[in-house]
């Protein structure tokens, strides 16, 4: 995407939409003008090419698969009938009707459905006002934090008589999951996926010590093949996965490669440091692939803009984005994770706090991936952002695609 005129910048993000496995089955796209004071009003700009890049295209076990993409689309774009042409089966418009829908509404919706659109309604409390809206829809959305338990069970009592499917949005925790699924709800959208399943007393196992030593050895500038190879040979699965990878048809050597310190300087330190990565990252099997992807994606970003930035050591930056989740890939609290690894205390402190520049990017990489433009400084690049993004969906997706290829 390139900026828009008059200097405007159109801002993107995606927000993963899980079924009950903790599958990603759709992205919700969130996006602006940079100085737009709301999302939703840029979507005259889009573009059905823009929305079938990387933003809705993963890796998933290997092979890359396209997701749908609800979009939001706001009540003056609606009503101006200046939607462009999208892909009807990639694309869920998601529609905002407010408390009083009225016929204008209702006929602009009308003409998304004969067109063959599917909808979702949002930000609804059941009564009989919707009633036209949720006969033409196929998904409605509802916020669980703006309902207590039992009125939440009352809004699907009252709307399942129209044949729609449930998506539950705003689930910050595990236990909140669970009760969506037990009332029904067949699609899950919200934080959850970022918090530990909490275990009192659990401490990081000791292989992940050594990957996570190895991480770290891999920024070190005085790093060699031997040192590396002292390190990763700790560990066989990681030894295994790192040979079958630079013996892969991917690099096409001329010769097999049989030892880690051939593999180093055959690959390099950053495509080690990249592998070793993706593979602890990949090691707890009981976790949704898409965390391993939201903190690849958040590492690589902040990397990107230390780098647009001209920050010395832009891999401590990779390391902090990855680093920031990794307490929800160990299911332990952040705290105890950042005593237990061997971490530099400037990564240590720009997780905890925010501190340092490192802080600074971490801080605002988090929020740009949120959607939550209105908290990033007045002053922040944004073409260099929304560039770093879009280039950090890519990345994550090519390296995860490598990861399984054999």
């Amino acid at each position: 995407m390139d900026s828009k005129p008059g200097g405007q910048q159109m801002l993107m993000a995606r927000q993963p939409i899980f079924d009950q496995h903790q599958k990603v089955v759709a992205y919700e796209l969130l996006y602006r003008l940079e100085d737009s004071p709301a999302p939703g009003v840029a979507g005259a700009e889009l573009s059905g090419e823009m929305i079938l890049s990387v933003y809705t295209s993963i890796s998933d076990a290997g092979a890359v698969r396209r997701v749908p993409a609800f979009l939001p689309v706001g009540r003056e774009l609606l009503l101006s009938g200046a939607l462009p042409e999208l892909p009807l089966k990639q694309v869920v418009i998601e529609l905002d009707p407010g408390p009083k829908p009225d016929a204008d509404y209702d006929r602009a919706a009308l003409r998304l459905m004969k067109e063959g659109y599917r909808i979702c309604l949002r930000g609804l409390s059941y009564n009989p006002r919707y009633d036209n809206l949720l006969k033409m829809a196929q998904i409605v959305k509802l916020d669980v934090r703006e309902f207590s338990e039992s009125a939440l069970a009352g809004q699907l009592e009252s709307i399942r008589p129209f044949k729609v499917a449930f998506l539950a949005e705003g689930i910050d925790e595990f236990s909140q999951l669970e009760r969506c699924i037990d009332m029904g709800f067949k699609l899950y959208q919200g934080g959850f996926l970022s918090k530990p399943k909490l275990v009192e007393g659990r401490r990081v196992s000791a292989n992940q010590v050594t990957m996570m030593q190895l991480i770290q050895e891999l920024q070190s500038p005085v790093a060699t093949p031997e040192k590396l190879e002292a390190l990763i040979l700790r560990d066989p699965v990681l030894t295994f996965k790192l040979l079958r990878i630079v013996n892969s048809a991917a690099y096409s050597l001329v010769r097999k490669v049989d030892s880690i310190a051939q593999a180093v300087v055959l690959l390099g330190l950053e495509q080690v440091r990249k592998w070793a990565t993706l593979i602890a990252m990949s090691a707890n099997g009981d976790k949704p692939e898409e965390l391993s992807r939201l903190l690849l994606i958040r590492g690589r970003m902040c990397e990107r803009v230390a780098e647009g930035l001209k920050q010395p050591n832009a891999p401590s930056y990779f390391i902090a984005g990855m680093m920031s989740g990794l307490h929800a890939m160990l299911d332990i609290r952040q705290d105890a994770m950042l005593d237990q690894v061997p971490l530099g205390e400037d990564i240590k402190d720009a997780i905890r706090a925010g501190s340092g520049p490192i802080g600074a990017v971490l801080a605002n990489v988090i929020h740009y991936e949120s959607g939550d433009w209105h908290l990033l400084p007045p002053d922040f690049d944004a073409n260099l952002y929304e560039r770093a993004y879009r280039e950090s969906l890519k990345w994550t997706q090519e390296s995860m695609q490598a990861m399984h290829e054999e």
